[in-house]
This record gives C-alpha cells, structure tokens and sequence, in this order.
C-alpha cells in the first residue's frame, strides 16, 4: 500500500525473509504464491528479483525460461519500449515495465546500457506561474492544507490551468485530478484562458464520476476558480471550495506535476505546427497513457486506472468477508 509500510500494517517485510527465499527460485515462488493477497505480484517479483513470466510458467508446472536476453537484444528492446513510450521513462521506471511484460532485467544492468547508450527521460524545465490573482474577487480559505493523501476516490479533486505553444498560438490546458489515485477525471483545451475553461473541465469530472456532495475541490486563486460562474457550478455540485495561499504553488504541488510531467513527456522539445495536434497529443496522453498505463511513483508504480481497481476489488472482498 502506498500509504504505510508492510511494519505498519503488522506484516512482516518480504525483503526480511532473504534467508528463506535465498535458496532458490523455487523457494521464492512458493512464497509469492502464499503471499498473493498481501502483496501485487509486480511488487514481490521486483522484491526477490525474479521475472513474472518465471512465476507464472512455475505455477503451470512447466519450468521456466531461463533464456539471458544479450546486451544487445536487451538494448533493442529498451530503445522500442522508450520510443513506444515517448522517452516519458528514466531507468528506474523501465526496470518495472520490462519486468511487467516478462523480462528478467536488473537495475544496474538496465542503468548502464540507458546511460551508455544516451537514452535518457525526457529532461525537466521551469514551471511558469499562469495564476491571475490579482482581482478584487472573493476567495476561499487553504482547507486542503497539503493534505495530499485522502483514502478513498473523489473526496478531494484539484485543478489548475497551463499554457501550450503551437505555430498557431497559444492554447490553454485545465485538468482537474483526482487526489486519491492521481486520475485526471476532466479536462478542457481552449484558445483563452477564462472562466469557461475551468468550468468545462470540473463539469467533465462531474458527468463522469458523479460524486457524492462534499467533495473538496482546490485550486490556485486565479481569477477563473474565483469567478461567480465557476463559484455557481461547485455550489450546483455540492462542492466544497478550497485554494491555495496567495503566491504558494507548493499547496497545490500534484497538479502542478502533473503537469511539468506532461510537458516534458509529450511538450518539451516538439515543434506543434496547429491545435490539432496537440489536442490529439493530449488527449493520447490523458485518455490513453498517463491514466491507464503510466507507472506512477506514489501509488506504488501503478497507473492511476490500476489502482483505483485494486483499491475497489480490495473494498469488495472486505464486504464479502464482513
């Protein structure tokens, strides 16, 4: 679980049972295949370092393939998965998606042949501010104050707008995420960046998740979250509103990596000749990649699709059991 450790949660840590499991494959499998409903097989294949595909071929009866990728079929394949993948992976990342489609791949052996063959994420660049809060508009208190980690899905939405360059233009992003599992639950790309493209995106969010009244939204104290059209919709919502302190990007720090996410996954070095492109560019991130593929480090490396599955079969077997 992402929020607190197998000590924690009164489990004994996989990583303490090296004497047992060091003596060999078989061993460490049949631990794996005890330990199934307390940890994902991603997470204690990574741990005792053995590869799904090795597992799985065990619990079949047959023996597994034992077969070393080379170097060079080992970089043939990274340099595919990056390229699939839009150099939006550094080694770490890699290591756990090559292991996720049945690769045996060590961390080490997969950072030298990255760094030694010039395959790198794509690089970071400064955030710029869009935030207009210089207005005489109402706003509302920090109620979120940083409180980054809710237990269960559409309790806390966060939202924030940023800018895109194109041959013919600016265009403006606004996404609204959810802060239990990180989905991006609504979105909006428009020309101008006024009230009408925050209140798209929060009433996207809402026609596909509908939740329950009382949910918590926060934002920045621009003048679109503050203006009386959006401040209308949280209110028909049953929503709560927070925003950040004047000046403080750090109180919404999730959306606003999100985004430097994007841009350096998908924006950052690409030339975008008209808003067409770039629109499709962000709905095959938002829609195809980043909310159902993407391994994201605080939930564990798993998309924000994934997790929140995981969180709902677990939900459902504790009713079974109650």
């Amino acid at each position: 679980a992402r929020r607190k450790s197998p000590a924690q949660a009164g489990e004994r840590n996989p990583k303490k049972s090296d004497g047992v499991l060091r003596k060999g494959c078989s061993v460490k499998y049949a631990w794996i295949a005890a330990q199934g409903k307390a940890y994902s097989l991603t997470e204690m294949c990574d741990v005792l370092d053995v590869s799904i595909s090795g597992y799985r071929a065990w619990k079949r009866g047959g023996k597994p393939d034992r077969k070393r990728l080379s170097d060079g079929q080992m970089l043939a394949l990274i340099r595919s998965i990056h390229a699939e993948l839009k150099r939006a992976y550094g080694s770490p990342r890699m290591v756990r998606e090559l292991r996720a489609r049945g690769f045996s791949a060590s961390k080490t052996r997969v950072e030298r042949l990255m760094r030694d063959n010039g395959i790198y994420a794509r690089h970071k660049r400064r955030y710029k501010v869009t935030t207009d809060s210089k207005h005489s508009l109402p706003v509302a208190d920090n109620l979120l104050a940083r409180n980054f980690t809710p237990t269960a899905p559409n309790q806390v939405w966060t939202s924030d707008i940023t800018y895109l360059w194109t041959d013919e233009g600016w265009l403006y992003l606004a996404i609204v995420l959810d802060l239990f599992n990180r989905e991006v639950v609504g979105w909006s790309l428009k020309p101008r960046m006024t009230a009408d493209i925050v209140t798209d995106a929060l009433t996207m969010a809402w026609f596909r998740k509908r939740p329950a009244a009382g949910l918590m939204h926060h934002s920045d104290r621009g003048s679109q979250y503050a203006s009386h059209i959006f401040q209308e919709k949280l209110k028909a919502y049953g929503m709560t509103c927070s925003m950040s302190r004047k000046g403080n990007c750090w109180d919404n720090a999730p959306t606003e990596s999100w985004f430097n996410s994007f841009k350096n996954e998908r924006v950052h070095g690409i030339r975008y000749a008209t808003h067409a492109e770039i629109k499709a560019t962000a709905f095959e991130y938002i829609e195809v990649f980043y909310n159902r593929k993407r391994q994201h480090s605080t939930l564990g490396y798993k998309s924000p699709i994934q997790f929140l599955e995981n969180w709902l079969r677990e939900q459902h077997q504790e009713k079974l059991v109650a």
